[in-house]
């Protein structure tokens, strides 16, 4: 599936179909394992992972081991300090969340870019072993992608898409199934008003030539979100699957 990692943030924008995974452990090993199967990316959550900046800075030095997947992180908060540190650690990509407004999107592109296009603090410790380190070259390399997860995302969206320098928007299914108003986040109550949701969200970001993102709980819904207009997608996360397999293999042995 993927090229070089290099070319992550170009191909984000082309729209091509790209396909992630999630990792919420601070486990490098297994990361490392996990960005050799042929994921375009891998994702560390840093929001609401079991993992910290350390965890996350093991976790890019995993992944480019690899030197086959693009390492991105999810970022804690729309923040300058966050936002840099994890480019400074080396992640090709951020997703910010909770972003609501085309302002705060703005906001968002401009934490990722080096002047005069943003606000980035020059400092790429790391990053500059495999991004950049000329701050045109990292503009160019890095994607900045936000979450539409809010009922006022959601009304915003439009706005969002049309941000100057954004690369993309990303769906968070449970977030944005609990604002439609679901009792829990995979409510199927809601599922008329979150498909069309994930529809319109689609439309935007085609309409303004952005990449449209989404978390899917397994392949076959990855693929079913591919065929509805979204360019990339997330696979799950490794604490999922090992809690799957774990239990999938004890059924078998006391079958």
């Amino acid at each position: 599936m993927n090229t070089s990692p290099a070319d992550f943030a170009a191909r984000l924008r082309a729209r091509q179909r790209i396909i992630g995974y999630w990792v919420v452990l601070d486990n490098p090993v297994g990361t490392e394992r996990l960005a050799g199967l042929g994921y375009d990316y891998i994702c560390v959550d840093a929001q609401h992972g079991l993992l910290d900046y350390k965890g996350t800075l093991g976790a890019m030095t995993a992944i480019d081991a690899r030197g086959t997947a693009a390492g991105m992180v999810r970022v804690p908060a729309n923040d300058g300090f966050w936002i840099g540190q994890a480019l400074d650690a080396g992640a090709r990509g951020v997703i910010v969340p909770l972003v609501n407004t085309a302002e705060e999107a703005a906001a968002a592109v401009a934490s990722c870019r080096y002047p005069p296009l943003g606000v980035r603090s020059y400092g790429p410790m790391r990053s500059g072993l495999r991004v950049g380190p000329a701050p045109a070259e990292s503009n160019q390399q890095v994607a900045c992608i936000v979450m539409i997860e809010t009922a006022q995302a959601l009304a915003n969206t439009a706005e969002i898409c049309a941000t100057d320098g954004l690369d993309g928007v990303y769906i968070g299914p449970s977030d944005l199934t609990i604002a439609l108003g679901g009792r829990t986040s995979t409510d199927t109550s809601v599922a008329e008003k979150f498909d069309a949701a994930l529809a319109k969200v689609a439309e935007e970001a085609r309409t303004a030539g952005i990449a449209a993102g989404i978390h899917c709980p397994d392949g076959a819904t990855a693929a079913k979100r591919l065929a509805q207009g979204f360019t990339f997608a997330t696979v799950s996360s490794d604490l999922v699957h090992l809690e799957q397999a774990a239990a999938a293999h004890l059924r078998d042995a006391t079958a």
